[in-house]
């Protein structure tokens, strides 16, 4: 699978949002991710489907990952998928019916994946690893934007790989929290493949330098 750096607008400045996006597209970036909270599921409130259209009808033409920190989900699944998002992720414990809430992703042509807090156990995969597409295995705990990465989710990484292989299934691993240049090459080293780092890259002098570096760690790992 492939490498996949996914930028976390949460760190962007929105007063020029396209721009951002933009750039840190020409710097590198393979993914655009979207942290949606509802100062509900968590103690925040970010952004809606419309930043995701519109990002969209601006020309942005990389997939879009929408992490969906909200309870309940289905209704914003919907909205996302019609808006564009190309992946859609959830939380388990944010849904009555957490099958139906992938297949109602997988029905509109989007990835589906399902994330996991830092408490949340992998058991909780049982059952749907042969239904999704992706896991997003969060590093620290949901809500904020840089927050420092939580070193026993390297474990939590790796058992998800061993999971994933044990069960010959192509479930990508991504992995969103404290993503540095300095630690990146051990999460993929654990197993990941999709890395989200926010303040890293959008609180850099240089994109492009920074999200190279980080390409490099990868390679050399």
């Amino acid at each position: 699978m492939k490498n996949l750096i996914a930028p976390s607008i949460l760190s962007a400045n929105f007063a020029k949002l396209g721009k951002e996006v933009e750039d840190v597209i020409s710097a590198g970036a393979d993914i655009i991710h979207f942290d949606v909270m509802d100062n509900h599921y968590v103690p925040n409130l970010t952004i809606g489907p419309l930043v995701c259209k519109s990002l969209i009808d601006y020309g942005i033409k990389k997939p879009i990952d929408v992490h969906l920190m909200t309870t309940p989900v289905d209704d914003l699944i919907n909205q996302f998928c019609d808006a564009g998002a190309s992946m859609v992720s959830f939380h388990p414990e944010a849904t009555k019916h957490v099958d139906r809430s992938i297949e109602l992703i997988k029905s509109k042509g989007s990835k589906a994946g399902i994330a996991l807090n830092p408490a949340s156990p992998l058991s909780l995969l049982d059952h749907i690893l042969d239904k999704i597409d992706f896991i997003l295995i969060m590093s620290v705990n949901p809500g904020y934007g840089g927050q420092k990465f939580i070193p026993n989710s390297l474990d939590k990484i790796q058992k998800c790989k061993e999971m994933i292989d044990l069960a010959k299934r192509e479930v990508e691993i991504e992995v969103d929290g404290g993503i540095s240049a300095e630690n990146i090459q051990s999460v993929k080293n654990a197993g990941a493949n999709i890395f989200v780092a926010g303040s890293a890259i959008f609180n850099s002098k240089n994109y492009k330098n920074t999200i190279q570096k980080m390409k490099q760690e990868i390679s050399a790992g």
